[in-house]
């Protein structure tokens, strides 16, 4: 089971000192509490991708790269890289990139965000939002498993003898979650795949996304990948925690009552009604609990622990207490309550295993160049033969 933070890099105003954090200083603090989420020993540090204030994250490799070079095990991960309006073509190189860089610590998520006017800024019709997800990533899986693509969709250029690089780590492609609340199809093309699921646990009543996270469990073992309590699944979640429960609620009220999409709401109906726990160490524990009763197994569980205006300080000690005292609890209750067969979530290690065994894994060395492209007809010395790469031919 991992167990990691999550989040988009929102600005927001501390409503008990009127504070905003600058743009410089948000990225800033990002990087501090991703170093001191490995230190404390979690297991993911994920980021969303925005591309409009009050957001920072328009550009998840950049930063996790950085981070990459700051931390020591903890595994780097996307809280949604948008696969509707990023060229999969660049998510290809891009993240293989950032798992070289990370040495293998790197996973991605996908999705298809909920910012409406990000389609028209990157040339996209949202009313095909469905249809691009599912066409990307279906060019995005090749481009990692293939030294060589011919392709031709509906939603960009063609491709022809084109070869995606630097090649993914180890030949072995980032593992991939595909993350919906609301799409039927994303959950049908995680099963399809055998890849993971991400249910964003949070903004929403408790199990509200259960139906969603069961066909998806259905539709993984109709395709062959195992049974459906073998399909992995990942949960956000909502905390706050002190080590007195009253404490955490007076501290918390006024950053979530002031919160623009909270507004108008009380704390304690949020916390009655939804994934949100704000609480002692104990009461999240047995709030997560219930998830893994309502959901089943799952391999991966994400807490939103910075957002909404929290200052630095504040944000790391959430992050000290759930790598302190939270997270070491439900490791050894959720581990002992788990069925029997249920797999871990993959990591790189665990995927390099299952495709090599024993053996050394694959490190690509391209043929040379001519100066714009390569000599010979494919790009890797241990490409198959048979695999020819036709280019373009210049007019």
């Amino acid at each position: 089971m991992q167990f990691g933070i999550f989040g988009v890099g929102d600005i927001s105003p501390d409503p008990t000192t009127g504070h905003t954090q600058s743009e410089a200083e948000r990225i800033s603090n990002l990087i501090k509490i991703a170093r001191r989420a490995d230190e404390v020993g979690l297991d993911v540090f994920a980021l969303g991708e925005h591309h409009n204030p009050p957001f920072v994250m328009s550009s998840p490799p950049a930063l996790l790269a950085h981070i990459a070079a700051l931390t020591d095990r903890i595994i780097l991960s996307t809280a949604v890289t948008l696969i509707t309006t990023n060229d999969p073509v660049k998510i290809a190189e891009d993240y293989a990139m950032v798992q070289h860089v990370a040495k293998g610590r790197l996973d991605l998520m996908l999705g298809r965000g909920n910012t409406v006017p990000v389609y028209p800024w990157f040339g996209k019709d949202i009313r095909q939002g469905v249809p691009l997800a599912l066409e990307n990533y279906n060019l995005l899986h090749r481009l990692w498993r293939e030294d060589v693509i011919d392709w031709e969709g509906k939603f960009r250029t063609p491709l022809q003898g084109f070869t995606s690089t630097p090649r993914p780590l180890d030949d072995v492609p980032p593992f991939v979650w595909h993350g919906s609340i609301r799409s039927p199809e994303t959950a049908e093309q995680a099963a399809y795949y055998g890849n993971g699921f991400f249910a964003n646990h949070v903004l929403a009543p408790n199990f509200h996304f259960k139906p969603i996270v069961e066909l998806y469990r259905r539709r993984y073992e109709h395709y062959g990948h195992g049974t459906a309590e073998q399909a992995i699944v990942g949960l956000g979640g909502q905390a706050f925690v002190a080590r007195r429960s009253q404490d955490a609620v007076n501290t918390y009220r006024p950053y979530f009552e002031n919160y623009p999409i909270f507004r108008g709401s009380k704390l304690e109906d949020y916390m009655a009604g939804t994934p949100l726990t704000v609480g002692s160490p104990q009461e999240v524990i047995e709030k997560v609990l219930t998830f893994q009763e309502g959901f089943g197994d799952y391999q991966r569980q994400l807490f939103s622990v910075d957002a909404l205006g929290l200052p630095l300080d504040v944000a790391l000690e959430q992050v000290e207490l759930l790598g302190t005292e939270v997270v070491p609890v439900l490791r050894k209750e959720m581990a002992a309550r788990r069925k029997p067969g249920v797999p871990d979530a993959p990591t790189h290690a665990s995927l390099v295993r299952a495709k090599y065994g024993d053996a050394e894994p694959r490190q690509p060395r391209p043929n040379p160049n001519r100066g714009d492209n390569l000599s010979g007809t494919s790009p890797y010395q241990d490409s198959d033969p048979a695999v020819e790469a036709s280019f373009p031919a210049a007019f």
